[in-house]
């Protein structure tokens, strides 16, 4: 059976068990040894690298929080069997739930969190090739897993095998959690064209334009995705893929698309205020409004509404 803790036990666990490690003292709770170390490459940019071994599966209850984007890489050893996997985990909203830390193996991972306006001053204009990796605060999170290619298992390697201290140090990690950004945004964008997907029959177009209007319908309270899949009778993956072939882009990216253009056309008829106007197609917060109006329209929407009343 696995041990549940709650976020802040664990993460209690975790200071207390690096603490312990580093002093030579066995752990109080005998959930397992940890050792980690923290790199603060610059202000908005932060690299863990761990190694852990957990006796048995341990399951955190997580909360519902503000999450910057994420990138991790595990190498896992268990019984002479090894396996390595990544996870990408976009900026928005970190829904609450379980976090299963599987034990009985030792795990060495590297974490790389990075503030979205950091990442933004980094990708430029750019960044509009994948924009499920930035989105509002109020809106579920984008994340994917995968295995690291060759390139990706060099880039970690160098981390985990650096030779150099200080500002040197610095600057070599950080271009490595560069390096691993750009081959992850490459294999996220390549993967599609690996999958292949088969073509849609007639009727799962059908349920997938069925399932466009209902987030039409409901731009401020939309359904989430397995609900959405359930109600027009596909499945939460054929959903996902269907609509990428049918309309280009996510689910998210398409009742974001929506979102924004009721929006416009509310300021434009000059009815709502700017935070009417916000809260009417769903957004909680004006500032995560305005930031998102900025980005699709290239102007602030209180500039917007005044130009359109004049």
């Amino acid at each position: 059976m696995p041990i549940t803790l709650s976020q802040a036990d664990y993460a209690n666990w975790c200071d207390e068990s690096t603490a312990a490690e580093s002093n030579g003292i066995a752990d109080s709770v005998g959930l397992g040894q940890r050792q980690q170390r923290y790199v603060a490459l610059r202000e908005g940019i932060d690299l863990c690298i761990e190694d852990r071994w957990l006796n048995s599966d341990v399951e955190v209850l997580h909360c519902d929080r503000p999450h910057p984007l994420e990138f991790t890489f595990e190498q896992a050893q268990s019984g002479g069997k090894h396996s390595q996997r990544y996870d990408v985990f976009g900026s928005g909203l970190a829904p609450a739930g379980l976090w299963r830390v599987p034990g009985n193996r030792r795990i060495v991972s590297i974490n790389v969190h990075i503030e979205p306006h950091i990442f933004q001053q980094w990708s430029g204009d750019t960044c509009d090739d994948l924009p499920d990796l930035l989105r509002p605060a109020d809106q579920r999170y984008f994340e994917q897993s995968g295995t690291p290619t060759a390139a990706m298992q060099m880039a970690v390697q160098a981390i985990l095998r650096c030779p150099f201290q200080g500002l040197t140090q610095r600057l070599y990690l950080e271009s490595k959690v560069w390096e691993l950004m750009a081959l992850l945004i490459e294999d996220l964008k390549t993967a599609p064209d690996r999958l292949s997907p088969a073509a849609l029959k007639p009727d799962d177009v059908e349920r997938i334009h069925y399932a466009s209007k209902i987030l039409r319908r409901q731009l401020t309270q939309p359904p989430s995705l397995i609900e959405l899949a359930r109600a027009v009778g596909i499945n939460d993956h054929k959903l996902k893929v269907g609509f990428r072939q049918v309309f280009g882009t996510t689910v998210f990216g398409y009742l974001h698309e929506h979102r924004m253009e009721r929006s416009r056309q509310l300021l434009e008829s000059g009815d709502l205020s700017v935070t009417a106007a916000a809260e009417a197609v769903g957004f909680a917060s004006r500032g995560h409004f305005a930031a998102a109006f900025r980005r699709k329209y290239g102007v602030n929407p209180g500039v917007y509404a005044r130009e359109k009343r004049a």
